[in-house]
């Protein structure tokens, strides 16, 4: 708990702090989690690749269409992962309020 001054008043500030020992099974969730979307979007990128590889050899354009966009999504979404949690950082500060 912090106190800064507004003017003449003292305004106090409460930051959240987790309970002790739950931090490593906080990291140790965050961890899965983090790991289950990248192997997702691995999966997806080559079913994406494997659609666009299909389309091309049964001429189905509408399935090389999709997977040409489904690819285009997974590296949209993977640029989004290494940007967002930098962004909510910096908006959100040390969480204290």
């Amino acid at each position: 708990m912090s106190v800064k001054s507004l003017g003449n008043q003292l305004v106090t500030q409460v930051c959240p702090i987790a309970p002790p020992g739950a931090q490593v099974h906080v990291d140790q969730v965050q961890g899965y989690v983090m790991w289950g979307v990248i192997i997702m979007m691995g999966v997806a990128a080559l079913v994406g690749i494997g659609a666009v590889v299909g389309g091309r050899m049964f001429a189905m354009t509408h399935a090389s269409k999709v997977g040409v966009i489904s690819v285009v999504v997974v590296m949209i979404s993977a640029i989004a992962l290494l940007i967002v949690p930098g962004m909510l950082q910096a908006i959100l500060g040390d969480g204290c309020v």
